[in-house]
């Protein structure tokens, strides 16, 4: 395989990776990088790897705005803790849907562009998809907890182009090794929705395994991704779950190990509450309403927990600007918290927090049988916009997961 004489002057190149002090090695006497023989330890990917196929948007709106590319420049490692990975899986959640009608985009933005050095638009063509499982393809100089073959799994960051393509590059620091005891579908299913709650439940409120024992642990939006996985979580710890969703997915929730579940259709759901103990932590999946009257269920001045993770966050930056809506989010968070600590209990808001090493700690707890995924419906990756129109229906019981390669 031989290095093109252009090739220096092709920065979007595919997957050019020198290995530690090669290049170093190869300025001190004088050789040049045009010459690859003379110069040891530099990995090329395939050259029939240039292009690659993949659902992208060139504008935010509704569904129609999907576009399908097979001419998409391969993507490159750009930094030495990088990795490619071949995606073999992928899914939606809630916040694709999201983007692709354009909320969030000038939070976004500014993590892409911080010193606004690109033209307006410049963040398309856009791919979207957080969770990938596959297998490295290659890695960057200071990877060394992977190699290229590995089965891994990742939630990539909404700032970073997504995983709905054929291979998507992610930090080594995203990147963990997959279950062993899950197929590529089934691992892509779980990533960016483990990682929110596991930000919500273990990061932002204080659980885990050592002092979640007996404790009452109330969700809302039960059924969902985040949901599923948090019910799980806090069973695995040893918590006592009561899970608040629709009847019909009752059962799917009970089967994961929820004690209780109250039916939001059935009645109203602060009356229903009132028939039960109160909490030691809440986390709220819906927003809205609930926030107002949800902590009143919380155990007064004993450190219970209310953590939502519907903020306005970006709400506020999409509309007030950068610099106006960090500072009226800043006043919020701070107005809720002092409020509700007068009341005896921590109001907290939570954010998805990609990290390779909590995708660690889940693997073990997935291949030691207390994790299992909830997959609702999959796709292959012909079939892209009907996914995003089945998120868009709402009342998921599970996830969507889209198939990029047609073997599970």
């Amino acid at each position: 395989m031989y290095l093109k004489m252009h090739l220096l002057y092709r920065p979007a190149y595919s997957g050019l990776v020198f290995s530690r002090g090669s290049i170093a090695t190869c300025l001190r006497r004088g050789k040049s990088l045009i010459k690859p023989s003379l110069c040891r330890n530099i990995s090329l990917s395939c050259q029939r790897y240039t292009v690659m196929t993949s659902w992208i948007i060139d504008r935010y709106g509704r569904n129609d705005v999907l576009r399908f590319s097979n001419s998409m420049l391969f993507p490159v490692i750009r930094f030495p803790n990088e990795v490619i990975i071949k995606v073999h899986a992928a899914s939606l959640n809630p916040i694709d849907v999201n983007m692709r009608n354009g909320y969030g985009a000038a939070a976004l933005n500014m993590k892409r562009d911080p010193l606004k050095l690109k033209s307006s638009g410049s963040e398309f063509p856009l791919i979207l998809g957080r969770d990938v499982s596959g297998e490295i393809m290659e890695c960057g100089l200071n990877v060394s907890y992977f190699k290229p073959g590995d089965e891994v799994w990742a939630a990539i960051p909404p700032w970073k182009q997504g995983t709905v393509s054929e291979f998507v590059v992610a930090s080594g620091n995203e990147v963990s090794h997959k279950p062993k005891s899950l197929s590529h579908t089934e691992a892509a299913s779980l990533p960016f929705v483990s990682l929110t709650a596991w930000s919500a439940m273990k990061q932002i409120g204080g659980l885990n395994q050592d002092n979640c024992s007996g404790k009452r642990i109330l969700i809302f939006g039960a059924s969902g991704g985040v949901g599923t996985f948090a019910i799980q979580l806090m069973k695995a710890w040893g918590g006592h779950v009561t899970a608040v969703c629709s009847q019909d997915a009752s059962t799917l929730v009970k089967k994961l190990g929820a004690d209780h579940v109250i039916d939001y259709k059935s009645g109203d759901v602060a009356e229903q509450l009132k028939m039960l103990p109160l909490f030691d932590f809440i986390l709220d999946n819906v927003g809205g309403a609930t926030e107002n009257w949800s902590p009143n269920f919380l155990k007064k001045w004993s450190g219970a927990t209310y953590v939502t993770l519907v903020t306005p966050f970006l709400l506020n930056v999409d509309r007030l600007g950068v610099a106006d809506g960090m500072l009226q989010t800043g006043v919020t968070i701070g107005t809720k918290a002092v409020k509700h600590l007068c009341k005896g209990v921590h109001y907290r808001w939570a954010f998805f927090t990609p990290s390779g090493q909590s995708l660690d700690e889940i693997t073990e707890l997935v291949d030691s049988g207390k994790i299992r995924p909830v997959v609702e419906q999959v796709f292959s990756l012909s079939e892209v916009p009907k996914a995003f129109l089945k998120l868009e229906e709402g009342h998921a019981r599970g996830k969507t997961v889209i198939n990029v390669i047609n073997k599970k």
